[in-house]
């Protein structure tokens, strides 16, 4: 699943090149729309535009940098992702696979996902954290469609590490910041969804929705690696405040909110073992 893939190779070696000093990383963090400010945090950092990066896609939607940022945060080497490629964009669900393979060719084992999300339960409201104990592939689409192998018979019944989660739950309640856990539900976008398919969300038991992260975790799980996700709410779903919905909103609240993720992924890499 490593081989054969001639760009995710050649990336790898510039993030070797790149980071110096600096030594495999522990985790790799991939931030959704508004959360850029999380990559500020990072000490001994180095910056690689994705445009330096073969395979690594430009991400066109605003709250997105484009960049993958090498340092050290919480005492430990990580490397993050400031913006992602969505399935909306381009009609591709297998946009992050280069990244994400690059990024395990390089020996790190572990990812965390960040998104911005609606929340479907009021009391879970805009700047909340909520960590994904599970989701819902509402899209129906998969990026291991057409893999060759068995491999690609993924085992979702674990997806979202019960250790890792075990371990942001603890950084949480040593901050004081409330984490809310749930069930995350893939819609593809871009258009919002309605309040009928937000109902039915609700009824098959999801508590948050947004337009990324799955596909990204179904490519994780295939190459092996551990993953945790988060979402930042940045405000309720379709019908249930009255409110139009706007991308604006999305990456308003979650800005709001990179300070406690902040805070949150720094405790959790401190007082946890690397991954």
């Amino acid at each position: 699943m490593l081989s054969n893939d001639p760009d995710a190779e050649h990336s790898a070696r510039i993030i070797r090149e790149r980071a110096g000093d600096l030594g495999t990383p522990s985790f790799a963090i991939v931030l959704g729309s508004g959360l850029g400010a999380v990559a500020d945090a990072l000490t001994d950092a180095v910056a690689i535009p994705f445009g330096d990066l073969p395979g690594f896609p430009l991400p066109l939607v605003r709250g997105h940098a484009g960049r993958l940022v090498l340092g050290r945060l919480g005492g430990r080497d990580v490397a993050v992702m400031q913006g992602r490629a969505h399935y909306y964009e381009a009609g591709d669900v297998a946009a992050m696979k280069v990244p994400l393979r690059a990024l395990a060719i390089t020996g790190c084992p572990a990812m965390i996902f960040t998104n911005s999300a609606g929340s479907l339960r009021l009391e879970v409201g805009p700047g909340s954290l909520m960590m994904i104990t599970d989701h819902i592939n509402f899209a129906a689409a998969n990026p291991l469609i057409g893999e060759p192998g068995e491999e690609s018979f993924v085992d979702m019944t674990e997806a979202y590490d019960a250790e890792l989660r075990a371990r942001l739950r603890a950084a949480a309640g040593r901050l004081d910041i409330p984490l809310h856990e749930g069930v995350y539900a893939w819609f593809s976008g871009p258009s919002f969804e309605t309040p009928a398919e937000i109902h039915a969300a609700r009824t098959l038991g999801a508590d948050a929705v947004g337009m990324s992260t799955v596909p990204e975790v179904l490519l994780a799980r295939w190459l092996g690696l551990r993953i945790a996700a988060l979402s930042i709410i940045a405000n309720p779903a379709a019908g249930m405040a009255g409110k139009a919905l706007t991308h604006e909103t999305s990456v308003t609240e979650a800005a709001r909110a990179a300070d406690d993720l902040t805070r949150l992924l720094t405790t959790f890499l401190e007082d946890g073992a690397a991954a």
